[in-house]
């Protein structure tokens, strides 16, 4: 019979584990960046577009649920932990503003958007909007390195920018 504490044996363990863990290059090898993966990137920020027509889209992504905050030169569009920043004319327009794609002009947007609802509350959305249905069926979409399939539904915003709202199942 063995005289161990198991508490202690357990605590042993951890404590090993967690050193191991900690030693450099220890965790690289498991959780190293897969050939599909630049490595350091984490997540996607935020996307910068050029926009024509603020009185008009400012409150299209408000009537679809999307938090926006409207800045002098700038109107932004949150979703999760991202954001799209909307350049107003008067930012993009100036020959000085250089932090741009420098053909970038409206409509120059290609969004999608992982919908976590109901297809019907996808199409209540839409229907807020009023704007038609460009395309709808089923695509290939970014999860899964790419190989994950969606239900996609296609709209165009005030700018005429290209919105994907993608449902996995």
């Amino acid at each position: 019979m063995s005289n161990a504490n198991p508490r202690r044996t357990f605590i042993k363990r951890a404590l090993t584990a967690g050193a191991a863990i900690a030693a450099p290059g220890a965790l690289a090898s498991r959780v190293a960046a897969s050939p599909r993966q630049a490595s350091g990137v984490g997540a996607l920020d935020h996307v910068a577009v050029p926009m024509q027509n603020a009185d008009a889209m400012i409150p299209f992504y408000r009537a679809l649920g999307f938090v926006v905050r409207e800045g002098a030169n700038i109107v932004s569009v949150h979703f999760a932990d991202q954001k799209i920043n909307f350049h107003r004319p008067a930012l993009w327009q100036r020959e000085t503003f250089t932090l741009r794609a420098p053909a970038a002009a409206p409509p120059c947007g290609d969004f999608c958007w992982v919908w976590e609802g109901s297809e019907a509350s996808l199409r209540e959305a839409i229907a807020r909007v009023a704007v038609p249905i460009e395309v709808e069926g089923q695509r290939d979409g970014g999860r899964d390195g790419g190989d994950a399939v969606g239900q996609s539904i296609y709209i165009r915003d005030p700018d005429n920018n290209l919105l994907e709202f993608i449902r996995y199942a």
